[in-house]
C-alpha cells in the first residue's frame, strides 16, 4: 500500500533539520535503529557504486535525497551529529529497575556544572521520548570530538563523530522527541576540555608486570581494547564478543585475571559508546563460553 507522501508528518522536521545545515538520515519508524541498508544488505549501486557507505556517510542536507527516502515510509529522523558539526550532551533518565535515589542526567549534568561553576548552558534542546534531553552544541574547530558513555558523569553520554540522535519530531513508543526552538550555542571550552582530556583504559594499569601476565597475553589485552574502542555503531557488540571470547583463553590459562579482562574490556566498550550496562552482561557470557571451550581452562 503507497504511503501518503504529501501528508507524511515527518518530511517537514527532516527539511527542518537540513534546513539548520544538519545532515539527517531515515530511522526505521516508531524506532531509534537506521533505516539505510547494512554492508551485508547493499546493492553496491547508486551512492554505494564504489563501495558500502554507512549512515553517517550517506546522511545529507540535499532536500531531494532527503524527499526520496520519506517518500517511501513515514520514516523518523536521525541527525548524524558528526557531518552536521553537533555535539550533543545526552542527558538520560534512570530505567525503571534502577534504585529510587538515582540521579538523573539533567540532575548529575547540574552538579556539574555547579562543581565547575559555569551555568547550565543555555541552547537548543529536545525532550526525548523518555523524557531526557538532548543538549545541541555547535562543535569546536580544529577538534574532532567522538561519543563518550559516562565521561562527565552517570546517565550523561555524548554523541558527535561516529554517533547520531533521534531528531525533534520523530516517535519513539509512542513518545515524542520535542524541540524547545532557540539558537544551537557553541560548546562551552570547560564542557570540551573535560571531553578531550586523556583517560588511562581502565584495567590496563592494574595489569600485573609478573610471569602471571606474559608479554603475549598483555599485548593480546591491548589489541583487543583497542578494537572494542574503535568499532564503529552497528559491530560494537559483536567486536566485544569476539574480543571477551579471544582474552578468555588467557583467563583460562592464568596469564591474566579475570577482572582486570572484564575492567579493561568495559572501559573499552563504554570509549566506543555503548552503556555499562550493555557491556557487563556481553562480556560475561563471552568470557564464560572461552573459558569453558579452551582445553588450557583449569579446575579447582
Amino acid at each position: 500500500m503507497p504511503y501518503d507522501t504529501e501528508g507524511n508528518p515527518f518530511l517537514p522536521f527532516a527539511f527542518d533539520a537540513a534546513g539548520r545545515g544538519w545532515h539527517v538520515f531515515p530511522l526505521r519508524p516508531g524506532a531509534k535503529t537506521p533505516a539505510l541498508h547494512g554492508a551485508e544488505r547493499c546493492p553496491r549501486t547508486g551512492d554505494c557504486a564504489t563501495g558500502h557507505r554507512k549512515w553517517e556517510q550517506r546522511a545529507t542536507d540535499d532536500p531531494e535525497q532527503i524527499e526520496a527516502w520519506w517518500s517511501r515510509r513515514w520514516y523518523n529522523v536521525a541527525v548524524a551529529t558528526g557531518p552536521s558539526g553537533l555535539v550533543v550532551v545526552d542527558l538520560d533518565v534512570p530505567k525503571g529497575n534502577s534504585s529510587a535515589d538515582t540521579p538523573s542526567g539533567v540532575s548529575t549534568f547540574k552538579a556539574l556544572c555547579e562543581r565547575a561553576g559555569q551555568p547550565v548552558p543555555a541552547t537548543y534542546r529536545v525532550r526525548t521520548a523518555s523524557s531526557g534531553w538532548h543538549l545541541y552544541f555547535t562543535a569546536p574547530p580544529g577538534v574532532r570530538l567522538t561519543n563518550t558513555a559516562g565521561k562527565l558523569g552517570p546517565l550523561i553520554d555524548t554523541r558527535a563523530w561516529g554517533g547520531y540522535v533521534v531528531a525533534a519530531g520523530s516517535t519513539v513508543e509512542g513518545g515524542l522527541y520535542a524541540d524547545s526552538g532557540g539558537h544551537v550555542a557553541p560548546l562551552p571550552e570547560w564542557l570540551c576540555a573535560r571531553l578531550t582530556a586523556r583517560q588511562e583504559p581502565r584495567g590496563l594499569m592494574a595489569l600485573p608486570s609478573s610471569s602471571r601476565a606474559s608479554r603475549y597475553a598483555s599485548a593480546a589485552l591491548r589489541a583487543e581494547t583497542a578494537a572494542v574502542a574503535g568499532a564503529e555503531e552497528g559491530c560494537r557488540n559483536s567486536t566485544l564478543v569476539r574480543a571477551a571470547r579471544a582474552l578468555g583463553r588467557f583467563v583460562a590459562s592464568g596469564d591474566l585475571p579475570r577482572s582486570v579482562v572484564e575492567e579493561a574490556l568495559k572501559g573499552a566498550g563504554e570509549r566506543a559508546g555503548l552503556r555499562p550496562y550493555e557491556c557487563g552482561p556481553v562480556i560475561t557470557s563471552a568470557l564464560n563460553w572461552s573459558i569453558v571451550h579452551n582445553p588450557q581452562s583449569r579446575t579447582a
